[in-house]
């Protein structure tokens, strides 16, 4: 970070959201320790392993912020008229995170020492302090709330994964037991698709498993939650069907791609498949490991009869 003359200017400090609204008196105490600096390309400004005992407004460029380790995706990025460094220049910790220049930067570097005796004449300036930093808290529990949405969703067939499949069953066990109401599983395999990758290609058959699923959401009601359990298993929790209605769905599901013998794709007209499906309802003693395994017997005698079948 190399030291650069800069030119004072009012009219383009108050525009910045960190001093709108200071009067040109107060932020006229502030410039006398006021530093402008460049940076280059890649050159760290914060880091979690070096304290900060300043504020830094972006005057040109972009700073990327990265979380835990540069070879993570950045979570953010700073640009012109922003600041960082204002929670570690609060708590006089290290940062949380690292500070990178995206390309030539131009930075304002304004020391605790100005800042806090500043605030004493400017309470608009604690305001919009504090006002930037509920902003940072919100993006950040929006960024946790992203993040663990991610964290149960299938991305190539957009369904929840095995990881929320543990979550919904505790919770629509809980009240299916609670209301005496029944649940059901179902547990599908797509038949022969070794097979369908190795004449289609693998990218094929990501197709035909986005087909599977999109064809058998599309029949399920809100309260259903169908899950992609690994590679071509899918499994659906049917709250409040009890054997004989969930028998009646599943049949209804399996017919249904029967009746795709081939389907668009970016690739071209490709052929479809079929599902072979396992059966088990819930009783009071079941955990999700002993409905799943009595599904996968199902689903064994299932295949043992020829496959595109359901068992249960």
């Amino acid at each position: 970070m190399k030291h650069v003359d800069w030119q004072a200017d009012l009219t383009r400090l108050r525009q910045m959201r960190l001093f709108r609204n200071v009067t040109a008196s107060n932020l006229k105490l502030l410039l006398s320790d006021v530093r402008a600096y460049a940076l280059n390309d890649g050159e760290v400004l914060l880091s979690p392993f070096s304290r900060n005992h300043h504020l830094f407004l972006v005057l040109e460029g972009e700073l990327r912020i990265f979380l835990g380790s540069l070879d993570n995706q950045p979570l953010s990025s700073i640009g012109p008229g922003e600041c960082v460094g204002e929670i570690s220049f609060i708590d006089n910790a290290p940062p949380s995170a690292y500070a990178i220049a995206n390309g030539p930067c131009r930075v304002l570097r304004l020391h605790r020492r100005a800042l806090t005796s500043l605030f004493q004449h400017s309470p608009q300036l604690m305001q919009n302090l504090l006002g930037m930093l509920c902003e940072r808290v919100r993006q950040g529990n929006q960024i946790i709330l992203d993040t663990e949405q991610n964290a149960n969703i299938d991305t190539l067939t957009g369904l929840h994964n095995r990881r929320w499949l543990e979550h919904t069953f505790t919770r629509e066990s809980t009240r299916c037991a609670f209301n005496d109401t029944p649940l059901s599983l179902l547990m599908i395999d797509v038949d022969h698709f070794k097979a369908y990758n190795d004449e289609h290609g693998h990218l094929a058959g990501d197709y035909a498993l986005c087909l599977v699923a999109h064809t058998l959401r599309s029949q399920l009601r809100p309260k259903d939650s169908m899950t992609r359990y690994g590679g071509e298993e899918f499994v659906i929790l049917l709250p409040e069907l009890d054997h004989d209605e969930a028998l009646t769905i599943g049949e209804r599901l399996r017919q249904s791609l029967e009746k795709i013998p081939s389907f668009y794709s970016p690739l071209g007209v490709l052929p479809g498949v079929t599902i072979s499906i396992g059966l088990s309802s819930y009783n009071p003693r079941d955990s999700l490991h002993s409905l799943l395994a009595r599904a996968d017997s199902a689903l064994y005698r299932a295949k043992q009869q020829g496959r595109n079948c359901l068992c249960g």
